[in-house]
């Protein structure tokens, strides 16, 4: 007779994913929030226009604007604060947002400068648009991923697509949208994705019906997409005032450092 404590036990009837329905599901992660610097006032701003970077290029236009005040930031409990500046920096990962100083909070511009997760991206959108501020115009600057681009995109080749609202489209000849921003730019080719935060402001957009617009650029990094992200933003915004660097370097000849703070040590 075999001892029943020594002996190896039978193999398990259940498969690991079978097991894994015991196991009690991990806690929802806490929303994501905004946190003003002025919050006496409960009434949701209402910009004429809100600009969102995702993309390094535009991230690094924004940075190096002299004309801007922080006034708020976005808080994903998810995204730890150590390693971060007191003082705005591109290697932190954080989420600020900005008012031009010479138009107070009719232009707001919001730095994303941490990854959002495919999970969260509708969330941080939600939070974005249509809530605490509720915008006239949308403009979000990401970048083409060459995984989700019909074709093959070389490094050497600067291009730059748009996808727009059907509520940009329907205002593109009534002469107060922001149609000369983009003019000249052709559509994002048929058959090409977009996805991640990018699409999800665009789709937030839509569903509020705003006039909303995404900008697409290639390569992700360098001086070449940096100077056609310049010339985008400028062309919208004539009155913008860019500076330089503390060592006066043009800012948009910044090369090919990524935002990730890990990646600039």
């Amino acid at each position: 007779m075999e001892d029943v404590i020594t002996a190896i036990p039978l193999p398990s009837r259940f498969f690991l994913e079978d097991l894994n329905n015991f196991t009690p599901p991990s806690a929802p992660l806490p929303p994501p929030f905004l946190v003003f610097s002025n919050s006496k006032s409960n009434e949701p701003i209402r910009p004429s226009l809100l600009i969102i970077a995702i993309s390094s290029p535009s991230l690094h236009f924004f940075h190096h604007l002299s004309a801007k005040t922080l006034i708020g930031t976005v808080i994903l409990p998810e995204i730890p604060f150590s390693g971060n500046t007191i003082k705005p920096s591109l290697r932190d990962k954080s989420c600020h947002i900005y008012s031009l100083n010479e138009y107070g909070n009719s232009t707001l511009i919001v730095s994303v400068q941490y990854e959002v997760t495919p999970e969260r991206s509708h969330a941080v959108a939600k939070l974005l648009i249509g809530e605490q501020i509720i915008p006239e115009k949308v403009l979000i600057l990401d970048s083409v991923q060459s995984r989700n681009f019909r074709g093959k995109l070389s490094p050497d080749e600067t291009i730059a697509f748009k996808l727009e609202t059907s509520q940009q489209r329907k205002g593109l000849g009534d002469g107060c949208g922001d149609s000369s921003l983009l003019k000249g730019l052709d559509y994002f080719p048929s058959g090409s994705v977009v996805d991640g935060l990018g699409a999800a402001l665009l789709g937030r957009c839509q569903m509020k019906k705003m006039k909303g617009t995404l900008c697409v650029s290639w390569p992700e990094f360098g001086g070449s997409v940096a100077t056609v992200v310049k010339t985008l933003l400028v062309n919208n915004l004539p009155e913008l005032e860019y500076g330089f660097d503390g060592e006066g370097e043009d800012v948009f000849g910044f090369g090919n450092k990524p935002r990730d703070s890990e990646l600039y040590t």
